[in-house]
């Protein structure tokens, strides 16, 4: 760890600002492809992966499309959609093949450590949901990566997979739900933790803790200037990197909008903050062993998708409902109230102004979720779980996210729920920012950012060779062959524990 000794004429391969899961998994992959380089990272909190990729602030669920139904919406015609849930598939498998070569290279010392199994499953009632569930199911189990999916109506059924959830419900309410046994439950703080505490070992590579980027510049020969800050000493000194990843959570769009590059103007965010309700009763705990996740409401962001989740939690087997959404002018849980202000700026406030105009629905809604009541609360999670009583559970709060704002030509601007990497000309800097489906996909998130940041090493054999060790299906389709996908998954199931 560093000890405040970096001098100001100092230059670095890769500076990584922000100790979470996209930083741990670029730091990775890129000394596992050039053990010379030099990396430092930089977080801005005294631990290792304390804001988004925390386990109490993130989801989760390992994010595979088996039960998000904000990835296959309904089109006009009443057919399901289910290319976004085939290719938010892939992805999770393709960061499952990085994990078992982590498990196998000892980057992780044990696999249940970070990932369980803990079975899918979509939960509706009424009878247009049930309708457009059973659709979507008939969708996806055409798809092989989605062979095995379960659906059922019969009451019967349903209290097997779900007891909680069915008992005391009504037996006349319209109810179907999805199972899709290989789900996943993915503790990614503590992946992170096992990453980072692994790469700092490394020759050549350094973190700091408490140490915020102030300011990042572009030098005259395309480097880069970063003026950093020990929040415990006040101190600020500067270094120079070759490439910076901006991998800050909500934090990043500031720090992006820092460094004046042409690609950042135009963008902007929307925070969305939530709160879980933990159940504080182990004998409620014990007697749910899925992640059951229902439909959003009308106007509201993906991250605020109603779930009933059973979670791994350091080793303790927990029980959470929500989020509950909120709203904050803070881009970071442990961040400034003038955050969103700051980031407002010349060339991003048209399109902040049409996000506000377009989506008045998940405005209300917002509203709405603010005002709660404990009361309101316990209403929604007896949608889910009807005999929930109030004292068996805690408030608890969740991430804070900042959902993409960017210049779209129809409407001036647009709210993107997602990811997006934003990256310089000439690829010396990048940045991350959205939010869902976010920490599950970051392998092939990563895997792009280095083919557009590192285009010349990444033509050598060295490279070539090394990414196929690290994920052997690399440069294939999984999508379109069957035998490798299913292939991939038995191995990565054996390695990872999940079969």
């Amino acid at each position: 760890m560093n000890n405040g000794n970096i001098g100001s004429q100092t230059t670095v391969d890769v500076v990584l600002v922000g100790a979470g899961i996209m930083s741990a998994t670029l730091g990775v992959m890129l000394k596992q492809l050039d053990p010379n380089l030099k990396i430092e990272i930089f977080e801005r909190l005294d631990t290792v992966s304390a804001e988004s990729s925390d386990a109490m602030n993130n989801a989760g669920t390992g994010h595979s499309a088996f039960c998000e139904l904000n990835y296959t919406p309904e089109l006009k015609d009443g057919t399901v959609e289910i290319k976004k849930a085939i290719k938010i598939a892939e992805q999770f498998e393709i960061s499952k093949e990085f994990w078992a070569f982590l498990v196998e290279k000892g980057y992780v010392e044990s696999p249940e450590s970070f990932i369980r199994k803990v079975p899918h499953m979509s939960f509706v009632w009424g009878q247009d949901n049930v309708e457009y569930l059973k659709k979507r199911q008939q969708a996806l189990v055409k798809h092989h990566f989605f062979k095995g999916m379960e659906y059922a109506e019969d009451q019967q059924q349903l209290q097997k997979w779900i007891p909680l959830v069915m008992d005391g419900r009504d037996p006349n309410q319209k109810v179907a739900a999805t199972h899709m046994d290989i789900g996943t439950d993915v503790n990614f703080g503590a992946l992170t933790r096992s990453l980072i505490s692994k790469l700092q070992l490394k020759p050549g590579v350094n973190l700091s803790l408490n140490h915020e980027v102030a300011d990042i510049r572009r030098n005259k020969d395309n480097t880069w200037k970063i003026k950093v800050e020990d929040r415990t000493s006040g101190n600020r000194r500067t270094l120079n990197a070759k490439f910076v990843f901006v991998g800050a959570g909500g934090g990043a769009l500031l720090l992006l909008q820092k460094t004046g590059i042409p690609e950042s103007k135009g963008f902007g965010g929307f925070p969305v903050s939530g709160q879980w309700l933990v159940c504080n009763n182990p004998a409620i705990v014990e007697q749910h062993a899925a992640k059951v996740y229902g439909k959003a409401s009308v106007g509201s962001p993906p991250m605020s998708v109603p779930h009933l989740d059973t979670r791994m939690i350091d080793g303790k087997k927990s029980l959470l409902f929500g989020p509950y959404a909120g709203f904050s002018t803070r881009f970071l849980k442990k961040g400034s109230l003038l955050d969103l202000f700051k980031s407002i700026k010349f060339n991003n406030i048209l399109p902040l102004l049409a996000v506000g105009r377009d989506n008045m629905a998940l405005t209300k809604y917002l509203i709405v979720q603010v005002l709660q009541s404990p009361a309101d609360r316990l209403k929604a999670l007896q949608e889910y779980f009807p005999e929930a009583k109030k004292e068996d559970w805690d408030l608890d709060i969740a991430g804070q996210r900042v959902q993409i704002i960017k210049k779209d030509p129809k409407r001036t601007g647009v709210l993107e729920f997602g990811t997006e990497v934003v990256t310089s000309a000439d690829g010396s800097i990048s940045a991350l920012l959205g939010a869902s489906p976010g920490a599950s996909t970051s392998v092939p998130i990563m895997l792009d950012l280095i083919s557009r940041c590192f285009k010349q090493p990444m033509q050598t054999s060295q490279w070539q060779q090394k990414l196929k060790e690290m994920i052997p299906s690399y440069g294939q389709s999984l999508v379109n062959d069957e035998v490798l996908a299913n292939a991939t998954r038995e191995r990565t199931s054996t390695v990872l524990g999940l079969l």
